[in-house]
């Protein structure tokens, strides 16, 4: 792979991944992600 294909898929997996961010940020994922993790966080320490 030459420089400029390497630099080209590198830009184009960051746009795309900050497209993919949006969109979950639109859709109301960042409530349900954070909701999951604190529920796995209170079964590990033994609170829940």
């Amino acid at each position: 792979m030459g420089c400029r294909t390497k630099r080209f898929a590198r830009i184009a997996v960051a746009v795309a991944a900050c497209v993919f961010i949006f969109y979950g940020t639109a859709r109301g994922e960042v409530e349900i992600v954070l909701n999951k993790a604190a529920n796995i966080c209170l079964e590990c320490i033994g609170l829940g």
